[in-house]
């Protein structure tokens, strides 16, 4: 039989203070704001893994609590001021709740596990509130044999929730919680990034972002796909798991002396303009910001958008590589900025009747954060549609991009009036084909 309860951790003598919000967090709080209540927990980031072997309950509690200490973002409340300024409150004492289910005899611990796991991801964080971090462990015989994590997305983004479940397993093995504060000793918390931001360098630097997102807005055409007559009721979303793609991935990286993800975004953009038309691609990049030192190791949302504009995309696939790389360089250097600032400056220039690039298509290279959870192990390509989503105005397509010990995968969520399932598959097995074409030809 199994049986649920509700612990407390105790957390005393944090870190507290409070701040404006910073960047991050005010862009994924006007996002969730923005959606219905029933659709809030799709921002949530989550993760759960059994564990095997086991681990004692009292270890993973004092981890728990270890990390609170080393992460503040973890125990950060968010809400609006009078003035309707969205503000941060660190707080420096209060209790972690941990749903703990203790499977019976013959139960399956790794099943329960997964039940709770959807059932704590599925409902949504009150920020101004709740910490925003919710935790579900399942025992039996005595030992933690599944753990779940889920964040509220404005306590951190893909990277952040990487680095926080690296954390969380270091020290459940012994590490030392003073070793790991050493070590994110010059990373950023979220008061002392939103004192950065408010500082005359961090608006010099968002200006100089957003002046060059702004320039590239101003070349790019102002639509790839043509406009559909109605909204679909679903979009469809299909995954390409190719066994092959991760090793042509790198062989092509190392001839063109560039990086894997210039070459999988080469392959994209490429597509992109094949399908639309046209001979230039525009594509919204999420950039995760680590390569800024004081972010590196960051346990918050900093991830950004960067633009990116690539003419001649449907040009000899090796000289797109190599173009692609260029481009993504000054793409990455400016995708971290004030994303209202720049959203007030978009609808400014949109009411005076300037033409802005096509925003639509999105490309997120997410192989660097948590494996794909579960990969069938076949040798061969497969694509399939796992699921449908709720329409998302704006969009084109959103593909991400996953890694696992034995496959990449291509996965793809589109607007079917704009891009029908027979075009994603198309899109899909292209990116494929452009790459494993070029590694054989450059073998």
């Amino acid at each position: 039989m199994t049986t649920r309860q509700l612990l407390e951790i105790p957390f005393s003598s944090g870190r507290t203070g409070s701040g404006p919000a910073t960047w991050g967090q005010r862009a994924i709080w006007d996002a969730v704001r923005q959606l219905p209540p029933a659709d809030a927990p799709r921002y949530n980031i989550a993760t759960a893994a059994p564990l095997d072997p086991g681990l004692p309950l009292p270890v993973l509690l004092t981890a728990l609590e270890q990390l609170l200490h080393l992460h503040d973002s973890l125990h950060t409340r968010l809400l609006p001021d009078e003035a309707g300024d969205l503000r941060q409150t660190v707080d420096g004492e209060g209790t972690l709740a941990v749903h703990l289910l203790t499977a019976g005899e013959g139960q399956d611990p790794a099943g329960q596990g997964a039940r709770l796991h959807e059932e704590l991801a599925a409902q949504a964080f009150d920020t101004a509130v709740q910490w925003p971090l919710r935790i579900g462990a399942v025992t039996a015989d005595g030992l933690v044999r599944h753990v779940s994590l889920v964040l509220s997305h404005t306590a951190v983004d893909g990277s952040g929730m990487s680095r926080l479940v690296a954390d969380l397993a270091a020290l459940c093995l012994g590490g030392s919680p003073e070793e790991l504060a050493e070590l994110r000793r010059s990373t950023r918390q979220p008061l002392e990034e939103a004192e950065f931001q408010t500082s005359d360098r961090g608006l010099q630097r968002d200006a100089a972002a957003r002046k060059q997102f702004v320039r590239k807005l101003r070349l790019g055409p102002d639509r790839l796909f043509p406009p559909a007559a109605e909204q679909p009721a679903r979009f469809p979303n299909a995954v390409l798991r190719s066994p092959a793609l991760p090793r042509a991935v790198e062989r092509v990286a190392a001839r063109h002396r560039v990086s894997t993800g210039s070459v999988l975004l080469a392959a994209t953009a490429a597509m992109t303009a094949r399908l639309a038309g046209s001979t230039e691609a525009v594509l919204n990049v999420v950039v995760n910001n680590r390569f800024l030192p004081e972010l590196a190791d960051a346990v918050s949302v900093v991830a950004g958008d960067g633009l990116f504009r690539l003419p001649d995309a449907t040009a000899e696939f090796g000289e797109v590589v190599r173009r692609t790389h260029a481009a993504a360089i000054g793409t990455y250097r400016h995708a971290y900025y004030d994303r209202s600032a720049l959203a007030a400056e978009v609808a400014r220039l949109t009411a005076e009747g300037v033409r802005l690039a096509d925003r639509s298509c999105v490309f997120n290279d997410t192989r660097e954060l948590l494996p794909v959870a579960a990969d069938p192990g076949e040798d061969r390509t497969t694509l399939t549609w796992p699921v449908e989503f709720e329409p998302r105005p704006g969009l084109t397509y959103a593909l991400d991009v996953l890694q696992s010990a034995e496959a990449l995968s291509l996965a793809m969520t589109a607007d079917p009036s704009l891009l029908p399932r027979t075009a994603m598959e198309r899109f899909l097995c292209g990116i494929e084909e452009l790459i494993l074409t070029e590694a054989a030809e450059r073998a």
